[in-house]
């Protein structure tokens, strides 16, 4: 059983909502949610999911949320649930809805916040099943700056689909087979049915998995936290201690701040690197050193990854997933492999209140395991996702190339103002080898909402032509993608950004082995074409997609929409 200090709140927020008798009134709610004058005494420890009925990523939260309730009940605070949104990005994915995306990871991070300012909660626990839900909460962690835990919620079990393992991945590039009448109308409805056979995120190393592999590799989580799978009772164990683990941080007063560093962003960046990690990380990691006041861009995250080999054979370049990597040692495996090769910061602490290598003492490299390979004999000796920059992207331009057969590329530019009209060409076919697509005005402040494009990915790898074509957007890709796949293009087409300036037929040079994306145009004649150029009349006037435009800053700096700690006079957990 966890440890119970009696603590003082003198100096705790929720002195503002339950102390002395001006707060009479305050408290009066608190009694009539049942709560005893014992339990207003204690500190109040938020407890916030993203718990909806929107897709199995999130189903399973509300049940886990009873038990880290339990553990920081049992460790002497008092748990406050609350629930912020979501938005799933398999089922906002390939129309208007996934513009909505990125956006919902503002919109966490704010109403977070919001709850706890609002509230004055003195310590946070937050749970999150998919993509934008885990950064979003990590963020405002980082930004609250009160002791805090969190927790994913835990990744899907594996379909099956004649005898082999599948996941929602093959599920979209089905749709390509299909298109090319590679797949009759009942293998795909067959299909599926049986590609998502549980609760819990996607099950290969796309955006939720990795940024559930970062929550561990920065420190935000407790060792294995990340790796059992969603529907099993074994996720009980992690989210009891959990809410024990926030009620020590709160006795140490060890917070975010303490352990998101530049050193476990570095950490953090390579356990994406070496894992082949959605190429997302390079937009969140950034996002969450904002929150700290740390300048760590894209260059900085990919400056890491071209430093790292890549380890982990995991879909959608390898062939595990999550479960796999769970039994076969979890994400401790991954950072013991790349800690006893001499690219981990041991020093970093972590909310267990040891140091990353303390974590690490006890973990033994399983040698017979086929998941993760020794430094020493990597797959490739830098990472599976790495940064370009050049004339076509100043500001850089991320790719991953974990399972590429060819780091180079250089074809004529075919160029779409959004992703609607590519896929309507990719479906009908009416597209040459060689050619790379230019899919722009899908940026942060130009979609708005910076969408993800795995339905045009999956059905140009769906018809074969995974090797045949490049596809570069100001917009991003899904982690699940695959094939010579560019996005984060900066600066977007929205603010005049050289992707914004193409015309079909322009030379486009890819080189990801040297880092480089070009265009084979003179300087002159871009600067000409800037002079004629003017931007595309927003769809969105009003409303939430609006307001984001107005604030959003560039992919090169994570999509941010504040200033960020770097300015901040006082954080929310000095008050």
């Amino acid at each position: 059983m966890a440890s119970v200090t009696v603590f003082d709140k003198s100096r705790l927020p929720s002195r503002y909502s339950t102390v002395g008798p001006d707060r009479a009134p305050h408290r009066s709610y608190y009694y009539a949610m049942g709560l005893s004058s014992e339990d207003i005494a204690r500190p109040f420890v938020g407890v916030v999911t993203t718990w909806n009925e929107a897709a199995p990523c999130n189903i399973a939260l509300g049940r886990q949320a009873q038990v880290v309730k339990h553990g920081v009940a049992r460790a002497g605070g008092t748990p406050r649930e609350f629930t912020t949104i979501t938005v799933t990005d398999g089922i906002a994915m390939g129309h208007q809805g996934m513009k909505s995306s990125l956006i919902s990871r503002e919109i966490i991070a704010d109403s977070t916040e919001l709850t706890v300012r609002g509230h004055a909660y003195d310590a946070l626990v937050g749970l999150a099943g998919c993509d934008k839900s885990l950064p979003g909460l990590m963020m405002a962690m980082v930004r609250l700056n009160v002791p805090a835990v969190f927790m994913y919620g835990g990744s899907i079990l594996p379909g099956r689909y004649k005898g082999k393992d599948v996941t929602v991945q093959d599920v979209f590039e089905a749709v390509g087979r299909h298109a090319v009448g590679d797949m009759s109308d009942e293998d795909l409805e067959e299909l599926e049915r049986v590609a998502c056979p549980s609760a819990g995120a996607c099950g290969g190393q796309f955006t939720a998995n990795t940024m559930a592999c970062v929550s561990e590799a920065i420190g935000l989580a407790l060792p294995y936290s990340a790796g059992t799978p969603a529907p099993l009772e074994a996720r009980d164990k992690w989210a009891e201690q959990s809410g024990e683990a926030v009620m020590e941080l709160l006795r140490h007063n060890i917070r975010p701040r303490d352990i998101v560093t530049r050193k476990s962003l570095e950490n953090a960046a390579r356990v994406v690197a070496c894992s082949g990690g959605s190429t997302n990380g390079a937009l969140h990691l950034p996002a969450i050193a904002h929150e700290a006041g740390i300048d760590f861009d894209l260059h900085e995250v990919a400056r890491i990854f071209r430093e790292t080999p890549y380890i982990a054979d995991l879909k959608p370049a390898g062939q595990y997933v999550m479960k796999d990597l769970a039994e076969a040692g979890g994400v401790p495996l991954i950072m013991k492999a790349l800690h006893d090769g001499g690219l981990l910061h041991g020093d970093c602490i972590t909310v267990t209140g040891k140091t990353i290598a303390e974590n690490l003492e006890g973990v033994k490299f399983d040698t017979e395991q086929k998941i993760v390979r020794p430094v020493s004999n990597p797959f490739t000796s830098w990472g599976g996702v790495v940064g370009l920059r050049g004339t076509l992207a100043p500001e850089g331009a991320m790719v991953k190339v974990a399972g590429l057969a060819s780091l180079k590329f250089k074809g004529p530019a075919r160029v779409f103002e959004c992703e609607e009209d590519a896929m309507a060409a990719v479906q009908a076919g009416k597209y040459k080898d060689g050619e790379v697509l230019v899919i722009r005005n899908e940026g942060p402040k130009g979609g708005p909402g910076m969408r993800e494009m795995l339905g045009v990915t999956s059905a140009i790898y769906g018809q074969g032509k995974g090797d045949k074509v490049a596809l570069i957007t100001d917009g991003r890709f899904s982690g699940a993608t695959r094939g010579f796949c560019i996005g984060h293009v900066g600066p977007e087409s929205a603010v005049g950004g050289p992707i914004g300036l193409l015309k079909d037929g322009d030379i486009i040079d890819i080189d990801a082995g040297e880092g480089r994306l070009d265009v084979e145009l003179g300087a002159e004649e871009l600067q000409a074409r800037l002079k004629a150029w003017k931007p595309k009349e927003t769809e969105y006037p009003s409303g939430t997609l609006w307001k984001y435009a107005q604030t959003v800053g560039s992919a090169e700096k994570g999509a941010v929409t504040h200033p960020g700690g770097a300015v901040e006079k006082k954080s929310y957990a000095d008050i």
